[in-house]
């Protein structure tokens, strides 16, 4: 049966983008929870949905308008950020209903009927086109390259920033990156899982790998790996069980931690058990 699907076009999209997607992931993700990121990655990505409409309301590509609605809403958070002058949870909530609320009205102006956004905000990763394809492996392009070559300083940025800006590493050009990088993550995942569960893998996969690695690049290629397991087999239940596939593979991923994380927590206390009773005698 697998085989026999892999000759639809439709699929082999499908697991291409999986596998995009995935590397992405596998490489802001671990950044964005080092740095404690996460709600700020979710404020970014629900700022995109006011670009989706955007694009809708102007007739261009909605992942374009996305594109450009969430690299500028970044970069103005990381700029107030930086400033200080608002609380971090403040800036979340506002960017987050502004995104929303954007969208909104940009698809309230529609002159007809407006569009179906099922698709932007929870996905459908069968529905993947070779344009869509090509946008993906750009920004993974990218965001690879900018990664690599900058390997060293991002460890510095990442485990002591103070130390990076005193041994004279660009810390601020450093953020500001970090924050277009998250931006555009936030726009290839868009058509797998939606803005709306975007979160769940850019956090899922590096937390699985976090447990067992800690080296920072083993967890990013562990977590582009686990990632695209769980892009792949969500793929595989939403196609067999007809449910949507942005859903399955959130369902997906958040089991698996939860299963790793309870045995990694047995196996854990069991050594403790047993480092405690050699201690003993």
């Amino acid at each position: 049966m697998f085989f026999t699907l892999l000759q639809y076009q439709f699929i082999q999209n499908a697991i291409i983008a999986s596998v995009l997607a995935s590397t992405v992931c596998g490489i802001i993700g671990v950044i964005i929870i080092e740095k404690k990121l996460v709600m700020m990655s979710g404020g970014i990505a629900h700022t995109s949905f006011g670009g989706v409409g955007l694009g809708y309301f102007l007739g261009i590509e909605p992942v374009l308008g996305a594109l450009l609605l969430s690299v500028s809403a970044s970069m103005g958070i990381c700029y107030i950020k930086r400033k200080g002058r608002t609380r971090q949870d403040v800036l979340i909530g506002l960017f987050w209903s502004l995104g929303m609320a954007l969208g909104t009205i940009f698809i309230a102006l529609m002159p007809g009927y407006p569009p179906d956004l099922a698709s932007y905000l929870f996905g459908s990763i069968l529905t993947v086109t070779r344009a869509d394809i090509y946008l993906m492996a750009l920004i993974a392009f990218f965001i690879a390259i900018i990664v690599i070559s900058l390997f060293e300083y991002w460890k510095s940025f990442i485990f002591d920033q103070e130390f990076a800006a005193i041994t004279g590493i660009k810390t601020v050009f450093l953020e500001y990156l970090l924050f277009i990088m998250i931006a555009i993550s936030v726009v290839a995942l868009i058509r797998v899982v939606g803005i709306i569960l975007v979160m769940a893998l850019f956090t899922a996969p590096t937390a699985i790998a976090g447990m067992f690695f800690k080296s920072l690049k083993s967890r990013m290629i562990i977590s582009a790996i686990i990632g695209c397991f769980f892009c792949l087999g969500g793929l595989f239940v939403s196609y067999s069980v007809n449910i949507p596939s942005g859903a399955a593979i959130v369902v997906l991923s958040v089991i698996c931690y939860l299963l790793v994380y309870v045995i990694n927590s047995i196996i854990n206390s069991i050594k403790r058990k047993e480092r405690s009773a050699r201690q003993d005698c």
